[in-house]
């Protein structure tokens, strides 16, 4: 919404007028002191006085040391400023097969199970739009960074990113994070507008025993829904605008669209939030180092952490429709509609709802064997969970208590890192579940780079909507056995090739059979993934970028995947007139024909087709691309969807992809989108 926008940019003057008093009493004092020593006779007097008020430009103050952390994680990362990779800024991952246009739903071609233990609410169409934990970084910067980014597409389509961080003191960091996706999409009823914002703040003490991480972030997804076109032969009629084609639900108006309206009559609007706190004090050795007379460096070898995180987290899915088709809905849901007499309506209405509220507190104690080696540590806590859901039929509370460990040792020569860490849910909810992960990896030099080792084991409940107390469980049973994931994988990554493959083998696989059946499947899924990537210098100035994913899985299981999945580039690139960085070609995405997932716009879920299941054969998607970089100012023009060009009954793109049965992705598509870093 707007004042999650104006919220943003207050918070970003508020940064840069703080800043700017600081210069301005900089340069005051600078002036005191010219003053000062006006009285100074001689040229040197004279020179010491204005070397104080006036600098020559250093180009070497413009320049920052900026780095980030995920969170538990002991490896430091520099920001990643190439160009040839549009899909490092763009929202959608390049593996994603969505519904047509930026933030509705979808799901990766290359396949990768849920394997979170516990409680988990079941809704993951429009996981690749939302902040998270998971994804966000801890900063630290030497000066305050600030990067605005902007995209502008066919059928007014936009994507606004703010990124701000900066260290007011060299022990405490803050910045803030907006993102908004608004596409009123192609076809009837198919617009979105999703708004993610994130606070983050990260501290040490002076005496660097206490430290503390914080994090406010949230989420609102609201995409409309149009269950696909009712005929596909309209896309070939040229009586049909796209957007005039009839769908099944949502209200096909012709009249035209307004982007910046984001009330969704027919579709699905989820929300959540997410506090975050976490604060530690450690126990050790301390020391320190005197700089000068007047500045000492404190250093301490921590010994023993004690650390508590405290997290409260609120969730809202809901599906509406306000004039909801009684036959349609009947058909495909089995459900009757309630009629909505009121005088804002008048019509049947569909209104599903849940709400869950999640409070959680853990609490942890770390050893450290080696204090002078902060990546070698043993963790050991416990966690409560506190859980409401609020559905249809009423409210409900649960808990969940929760043991977990980790042992962690990367070595002070950066050969070697092991992991271990594990979690047992011994009471509540979800007792039973667990998770346990190991992983081995080693450096070994410049020419074989690294390799990696891992294997994980997930036991797991199904998700709630899986469970019959939830809103959107139209009547199926429920009961289902935990879900069991075992996950093998190795990956070897080097300057000529990256190299990876894994093995998933699952057993007691939760899925949607239809638009709202479910069912378990008993036996084991095994299903192999191998992948492999590499940057060919053709010429010069011309790379080809090749990235090829293998994956095979038994026909009968319901987990559907093509083959091959590949995405290559072929750009021409360099470095012009000292300061523009330059990457153009084309992008080549395609994947091998497989047995489609269909869509349930009520549930928000993809589900395999037992009967009458579309092959889905598509064109190798196409997209010829213009990145360049100017200093700090980055500029991408794409033209996506060649492959649609079409000379039957003339010129035209239309060709169409489709990414499930009746949804097509549209013709030629303009993107362009600038991107600007500051650094104050």
């Amino acid at each position: 919404m707007m004042y999650n926008i104006i919220f943003s940019l207050l918070l970003l003057l508020t940064f840069q007028f703080c800043d700017a008093q600081k210069q301005i009493q900089t340069f005051k004092n600078a002036g005191r002191n010219m003053s000062g020593n006006s009285s100074k006779s001689g040229a040197g007097g004279k020179s010491d006085s204005l070397n104080l008020g006036f600098e020559h430009r250093d180009d070497l103050k413009d320049s920052i040391t900026i780095s980030y952390k995920f969170l538990d994680s002991i490896r430091s990362i520099r920001l990643d400023t190439t160009i040839n990779d549009f899909y490092k800024y763009f929202s959608v991952p390049a593996a994603q097969q969505y519904l047509g246009n930026n933030g509705t739903a979808g799901y990766s071609l290359l396949f990768t199970p849920i394997v979170k233990a516990g409680w988990d609410a079941g809704f993951h169409a429009f996981d690749a739009y939302r902040y998270t934990l998971e994804n966000s970084r801890f900063f630290k910067t030497t000066k305050p960074y600030t990067k605005i980014n902007y995209e502008l597409a066919s059928a007014k389509e936009q994507l606004i990113n703010i990124v701000h961080t900066q260290n007011p003191m060299s022990n405490l960091n803050v910045g803030f994070e907006y993102r908004l996706i608004s596409a009123p999409g192609y076809f009837s009823s198919q617009h979105t507008n999703n708004k993610s914002y994130r606070l983050f703040s990260n501290f040490q003490g002076k005496r660097k025993r206490y430290a503390a991480y914080f994090m406010l972030t949230g989420n609102t997804i609201k995409s409309s829904e149009n269950g696909g076109i009712k005929n596909d032969s309209n896309l070939a009629d040229k009586d049909y605008r796209l957007f005039a084609i009839p769908t099944n639900i949502g209200k096909t108006d012709s009249s035209g669209f307004n982007p910046f309206v984001s009330t969704v009559n027919t579709g699905n609007v989820y929300k959540d939030f997410t506090f975050f706190l976490r604060q530690s004090y450690d126990l050790g050795k301390k020391d320190s180092v005197a700089i000068n007379d007047s500045t000492t460096e404190y250093l301490f070898y921590s010994r023993l952490r004690f650390q508590h995180t405290f997290t409260y987290n609120t969730y809202s899915y809901q599906f509406r429709d306000i004039a909801a088709d009684s036959t349609l809905y009947k058909n495909w849901y089995d459900t009757a509609i309630v009629s909505d007499t009121s005088p804002a309506h008048r019509a049947d209405s569909l209104v599903i709802t849940d709400k869950w509220k999640v409070v959680t507190n853990d609490f942890s104690i770390v050893t450290f064997p080696d204090t002078k080696n902060a990546a070698q540590y043993l963790l050991a806590g416990a966690r409560l969970e506190n859980i409401k859901g609020s559905f249809t039929s009423g409210s409900n509370n649960f808990y969940n208590i929760v043991l977990h460990g980790e042992y962690r040792n990367k070595t002070r020569n950066r050969l070697w890192d092991i992991l271990a860490n594990g979690e047992f849910y011994m009471a509540g909810l979800n007792v039973g579940d667990y998770s346990a992960n190991a992983s081995l990896a080693r450096y070994l030099n410049k020419r074989w780079g690294n390799i990696r080792l891992s294997f994980s084991n997930v036991n797991r409940s199904p998700s709630f909507i899986f469970n019959p107390l939830s809103s959107f469980n139209f009547g199926n049973a429920g009961g289902y056995n935990k879900e069991n994931i075992i996950i093998l994988k190795a990956a070897a990554d080097n300057p000529f090739v990256s190299l990876s493959a894994a093995n998933y083998l699952i057993t007691n696989y939760v899925y949607y059979t239809s638009y709202y059946k479910t069912a378990q499947y008993s036996k084991v899924i095994n299903l192999i993934q191998i992948n492999a990537a590499k940057k060919i210098k053709l010429t010069r100035r011309w790379n080809l970028y090749a990235e090829v994913t293998l994956q095979q899985t038994d026909a009968a299981a319901p987990v559907k995947v093509p083959l091959i999945f590949t995405r290559n580039r072929i750009a021409y690139e360099g470095l012009f007139f000292k300061n523009l960085n330059l990457s153009t070609g084309l992008e080549v995405r395609f994947y091998t024909p497989y047995k489609a997932y269909n869509y349930s716009p009520v549930m928000g879920q993809f589900f395999t087709q037992d009967s009458g299941a579309v092959n889905l054969k598509n064109r190798p998607d196409i997209s010829a691309f213009l990145h360049f970089r100017i200093k700090s100012f980055t500029t991408f023009i794409r033209a996506e969807n060649l492959n649609t060009i079409n000379f039957t009954n003339g010129f035209g793109f239309t060709k169409y992809n489709f990414s499930a049965p009746h949804y097509a992705y549209p013709g030629l598509v303009i993107r362009f989108g600038i991107q600007w870093a500051f650094i104050n």
